[in-house]
């Protein structure tokens, strides 16, 4: 348990000060006192004699927000998504690595500053949460202005979660391969206490049964420690440390007596150029995409195996291109981008819409044409190895579901129908059944009409022409014989 004189002794030092207030600049500010016990929010730190007030009212730690505000003050829990866009300047990726065993988190946290590396990204920072973990920095400054079309700025919250499931997947394998080199199997379940299955997932050891990096926690006005704010825990500070060198992180320099300010700087803005994290954004939303695409391709197959209506009865011909959604008849008409995307989505909508392999392969050959000049035209080879793939596997995926996908590059302009289903494929197929539904109402109507005379010339006529077929097979016949 802190007590004051310890908060005092370390807060009152002009430099910790400074360099808290520094940190505080737009952001939210939420002051602790003890391990429970929250001040208000909104807050903001505005000068140094702000902290050293309300550390000798017991405040234990300062937390800032991930977000930059134009006015933090005027934040509000009753506030929408639009009012919070309209304030928010920008936001830093700020990944929290939770594991209670700080070998583990170092090379969790080592493994994650190479990664951003390998993507590009040179003002990566790092800091020591304080007690058990690490804090990896990228700067708002680091990142490209618009993504898929919209302001990075808007993507908060669901930006970093989408970092955040990327890095985890980017460095599973190898995080997994360096924990096993440091501690076998064996020792980890009695370090841990946890049982075998908890450790082993799919039959191959799961890092994250040991650890977490923070996705679904990110929310707006989701706040991390302070750099040079104490962990009531730990009784450490959490300072900034050089994040080439975690893994030779020495918890001693995390006492407060030991605490120096020294040259690295939690998310430096100064060394950050702009679009340097762009490559990060665009893979990591890929990988998004793909994962959504897999999830929803799953969920489609479980929901088919489940429940038929009678418009989802297996198809005796194909849906005509007449009944096709808007967000099919979209891409039909060509794109820019995602053609590969889009290459996958029609293969799979027109299998299941009834389309031999043969008539695939054609319309898909009529599409790439579409699709600008040659050098921007998906090669042929792909497009006949992905029917080739298709017809080889024999089983009929629908394609990914409303709108997410399709609005990415922005083939989604939905009617009426397109607000009641939930897959392109049920759209086709609603449309298909009600045409049929009606077109055979209107023969019975129409038949209810015939005089008795008419029905006898229309019966005369059909046994004609069932006799004409049946002398044709028969020279037929006679021919081969």
């Amino acid at each position: 348990m802190l007590s004051l004189a310890d908060t005092l002794s370390f807060y009152k030092r002009k430099d910790i000060q400074d360099a808290i207030i520094s940190y505080s600049k737009d952001r939210e500010v939420c002051v602790m006192y003890g391990l429970q016990n929250f001040g208000k929010r909104p807050d903001v730190l505005n000068y140094p004699r702000d902290i050293i007030e309300l550390v000798k009212q017991n405040a234990t730690s300062f937390h800032i927000s991930e977000e930059s505000w134009a006015n933090p003050l005027k934040l509000s829990s009753e506030l929408k998504r639009n009012q919070l866009d309209e304030l928010r300047k920008g936001w830093d990726l700020v990944l929290d690595i939770d594991c209670p065993w700080l070998e583990y988190s170092a090379i969790a946290g080592s493994l994650i500053v190479q990664a951003l590396k390998y993507n590009g990204i040179r003002s990566v920072s790092c800091k020591f949460s304080g007690n058990h973990g690490f804090h990896i920095g990228i700067p708002f400054e680091a990142f490209p202005e618009r993504v898929k079309g919209n302001l990075t700025k808007d993507l908060f919250p669901e930006a970093p979660r989408v970092i955040a499931a990327y890095i985890k997947y980017f460095i599973r394998e190898q995080l997994g391969s360096q924990i096993l080199a440091k501690d076998s199997l064996l020792n980890l379940i009695k370090k841990t206490g946890k049982s075998k299955e908890e450790l082993i997932k799919g039959g191959k050891f799961d890092p994250f049964s040991l650890l977490e990096i923070d996705t679904i926690l990110i929310a707006s006005r989701h706040l991390y420690r302070a750099p040079y704010s104490f962990n009531e825990k730990s009784g450490l500070i959490s300072i900034p440390i050089n994040p080439d060198k975690i893994l030779e992180f020495n918890k001693d320099d995390a006492k407060p007596q030991n605490v120096k300010i020294n040259d690295f700087v939690f998310l430096d803005r100064r060394n950050a150029i702009r679009e340097e994290a762009k490559r990060l954004f665009v893979e990591a939303f890929d990988y998004d995409s793909r994962n959504q695409e897999k999830i929803e391709v799953e969920e489609n197959i479980r929901a088919e195996g489940k429940t038929k209506r009678s418009y989802d009865d297996e198809l005796q011909k194909a849906i005509p291109r007449d009944f096709f959604p808007p967000c099919i008849k979209n891409i039909l008409s060509g794109l820019q981008d995602g053609k590969k995307r889009s290459l996958f989505i029609l293969t799979n909508f027109l299998t299941c819409c009834g389309w031999n392999y043969e008539d695939i392969e054609n319309i898909l050959h009529e599409w790439n044409k579409r699709n600008g000049e040659k050098s921007e035209q998906l090669r042929e080879v792909i497009i006949k190895g992905q029917v080739r793939y298709h017809k080889q596997k024999k089983k009929k995926v629908p394609p990914p579901n409303c709108r997410r996908t399709y609005e990415e590059f922005f083939v989604c302009k939905p009617d009426a129908l397109c607000e009641k289903i939930k897959n392109p494929v049920q759209y086709a197929k609603r449309r298909a059944f009600f045409a049929r539904k009606e077109a055979g109402e209107a023969e019975k109507k129409q038949g209810a009409r015939l005089t008795e005379e008419q029905k006898e010339m229309r019966r005369k006529y059909r046994e004609k022409l069932k006799k004409e077929r049946e002398e044709k097979q028969q020279i037929k016949d006679n021919s081969k014989n």
